[in-house]
């Protein structure tokens, strides 16, 4: 069995999606297909005959241009939403001075005076409709091509029709023409793509972060023992690879010379480095902190532990929402309906005699009064309004229908460390060290990079102390820096018998310190806990730390836990729960973390997160304090209130309008108005949600 995956930057809607997993599937050859909404790619599974070419075609026959991705199959279709918004731009432009014109015909202007501001008209309306209606002209034409129909197709005859009459109008001295109608009708359309264009946008980051956590190539030690630069596309299993201190691993592999601790966070999301010696497995993205090792490639590219994570991600991201499975729905119908609809009204004024002309103004009207920009700006518009009110707050949403999703959950997850804790290691017990060995402490841990030794370093620079002048600072590798002061040795390392990572040992010459640090505990974490617990949402643990470190957290919040979960287990436990019926919340940091926040329904990440953390989640609070979440699910549940609301105007609108339009009451300018107004009206109501999150 084959995947490959292409780019289909047409998919606008749940019927897109429909069509093409549908449609591929009646396909010989190919066993599966699934639509990626956000990143508007396909992954087909296929039998190995079928060629990618043969998939392309069979993608462009269901009416898609579709572009193989053979590269990076984890790549991502960029720069639609640019020139949306250049289009946007242009329409907008135009509009507004058309309808500067159009204000001297609508006071009265006749005869030559009137004919003049609508060539002036065209002479603006006819550039930007052709560059501003591309978008919906060229889907609508590959969909017609090929048979077949979509939401642009009556969207694009409209638009068209439109404009024609507007020509043949001001060729023959008409009295109307109706240029602002159509380019204010692209206007909102484009407005309403762009909102929803942004969001997405925001939700494809997440991978290309994560891929980036392995570097770019490594040093490949050859059997002459010379040592050349290879690229990570070109690493193979057996090479030996040399890591120096401070460098990522390009690959997966086993150590076979050296020890040194390595940044395992990505896998398992504990905070302190840990040890590594000979025989050891380390992991392609792991950050080498302190001794050069020869590494034996195991895994490379795609086979990579991280580039399971990545898939993970990939994976959990294809869901569809509520509402998209509602448009998926009415996307079958709401094409042939309009052009029905359209058809009927021409057919019947014709019948009764009105004339080819004034039946085809009325079939036009009707075909723009339909237009669903009400429908189609009642979720982005109030979406933005409520990101916006939260950003205040300082809670970023990333994913539009991460607020859809917010407003469901009824469960939440939390890794520990940086995200129930601040993953900031404090110490408590400074008091107990005299002033030289202060001087000493701050001089070996200024030499380490450390969590605790920074920890230290923070507290003591806070206290105005001086480091001491040590000399042969070195650091041994899984003990802790040591160093001489005079004649006397010293060293900073890990507490004897301590299972807890978060205290160090101070030694000086013969006499010992231990330095208790604290991970504290985000502010309002309790308050926070017992506000979802308010709102229907019961809470647990879930982290790859320690069971020691763990365990205090959980007894401290009267949370239940589960310690030493590795990402697979975190996204099976994000699993089991769905299967009995949660929808859950999940907020975590840690690279490792990844695919647990896109697993799950809907995840939310702190501001002091991986890179990957962020890009993986919904949302991203800024704040030390963890109430924000229990923020962000109140303002979610009122924005879905909000969302009902415009359901109803826009549906509302289409009741009172249709009526008006098919009895010829509408021409295609009050059309074009009227249209506008719904979205407004739309709009208006959205932005209530500004004091959402007060």
């Amino acid at each position: 069995m084959i995947v490959s995956r292409f780019a289909v930057p047409a998919i606008r809607c749940a019927g897109c999606i429909s069509k093409i997993e549908n449609g591929l599937m009646d396909v010989p050859g190919i066993v599966s297909s699934r639509v990626n909404f956000s990143t508007k790619q396909v992954a087909i599974s296929h039998l190995p005959e079928l060629a990618e070419d043969q998939l392309r075609r069979a993608i462009e026959t269901l009416g898609f241009e579709a572009q193989i991705l053979a590269d990076n199959p984890l790549s991502e279709e960029r720069g639609s939403t640019d020139r949306l918004i250049r289009a946007l731009a242009v329409a907008g432009f135009g509009m507004m001075n058309i309808m500067l014109l159009s204000v001297s015909v609508w006071s009265g202007a006749t005869g030559v005076t009137r004919d003049l501001f609508h060539w002036l008209s065209a002479l603006i309306a006819i550039p930007v409709i052709a560059y501003s209606g591309r978008p919906f002209i060229a889907s609508a034409a590959m969909a017609l091509r090929y048979g077949r129909t979509n939401m642009d197709v009556p969207i694009s005859i409209g638009i068209l029709l439109a404009t024609g009459l507007s020509i043949y109008e001001t060729a023959t001295g008409g009295e109307h023409a109706y240029f602002d109608g159509a380019v204010m009708l692209l206007f909102f359309l484009l407005a309403g793509r762009v909102l929803d264009g942004m969001m997405r946008d925001r939700a494809r980051e997440g991978i290309g972060a994560l891929l980036k956590q392995t570097a770019p190539g490594a040093m490949v030690l050859a059997a002459d023992g010379n040592t050349r630069w290879v690229a990570s596309r070109d690493l193979v299993p057996e090479m030996r690879m040399m890591v120096a201190a401070g460098e990522s691993l390009a690959a997966d592999g086993v150590i076979v010379s050296g020890s040194s601790s390595f940044d395992c966070s990505l896998m398992t999301g504990e905070s302190a480095p840990q040890p590594r010696a000979k025989d050891d497995v380390v992991l392609a993205g792991t950050l080498n902190l302190t001794s050069p090792v020869v590494v034996r490639i195991t895994a490379t590219g795609e086979d990579t532990s991280v580039s399971d994570i990545a898939r993970l991600m990939d994976e959990a991201g294809q869901r569809r929402s509520f509402y998209v499975r509602i448009a998926d729905r009415a996307a079958r119908y709401y094409a042939p309906a309009v052009h029905s609809l359209a058809l009927l009204a021409f057919a019947y004024w014709m019948i009764v005699g009105a004339g080819w002309h004034q039946s085809l103004l009325i079939a036009v009207a009707v075909l723009i009064i339909t237009c669903p920009c009400a429908l189609g700006l009642a979720v982005p518009a109030a979406q933005v309004v409520a990101s916006g009110a939260l950003l205040r707050k300082g809670v970023m949403v990333k994913d539009g229908s991460a607020l859809e999703r917010l407003a469901e959950v009824d469960y939440a997850l939390f890794d520990k460390t940086g995200t129930l804790t601040l993953g900031r290691p404090v110490p408590v017990n400074l008091d107990d060290l005299d002033p030289g060995q202060k001087q000493i402490a701050l001089a070996l841990a200024q030499a380490s990079r450390h969590p605790v030794s920074k920890g230290i370093r923070t507290a003591l620079l806070a206290q105005d102390i001086e480091p001491a002048e040590l000399e042969d600072i070195q650091e041994l590798p899984g003990e802790g820096m040591a160093a001489r002061w005079g004649d006397v040795k010293v060293m900073l390392g890990k507490a004897e018998r301590s299972e807890d990572h978060l205290s160090s040992q101070l030694t000086v010459g013969s006499d010992n310190v231990v330095i208790q640090l604290r991970d504290e505990i985000r502010p309002e974490a309790s308050a926070a806990i017992a506000s979802l617990r308010i709102q229907g949402l019961p809470s647990s643990i879930i982290s790859g730390d320690n069971n020691r470190s763990v365990s205090v957290v959980a007894s401290a919040l009267g949370l239940t836990a589960q310690a030493g979960a590795s990402p697979q287990e975190k996204v099976e436990a994000i699993t089991r729960l769905t299967d009995n019926g949660h929808k859950v919340l999940m907020v975590g940091d840690g690279l490792n973390d990844g695919p647990a926040l896109a697993a799950a329904h809907v995840s939310i990440a702190p501001g002091t997160a991986s890179d990957v953390g962020q890009q993986a989640a919904d949302a991203v609070f800024t704040s030390d304090s963890l109430m924000p979440v229990a923020l962000s699910i109140r303002v979610a549940r009122r924005t879905m209130q909000i969302v009902h609301q415009n359901f109803a105007l826009a549906i509302g609108y289409n009741i009172f309008a249709v009526p008006l339009a098919l009895t010829g009451m509408v021409t295609p300018l009050i059309a074009a108005i009227a249209m506008s107004l719904s979205s407004l009206i739309v709009v208006g109501n959205a932005l209530r949600l500004n004091g959402a999150a007060k």
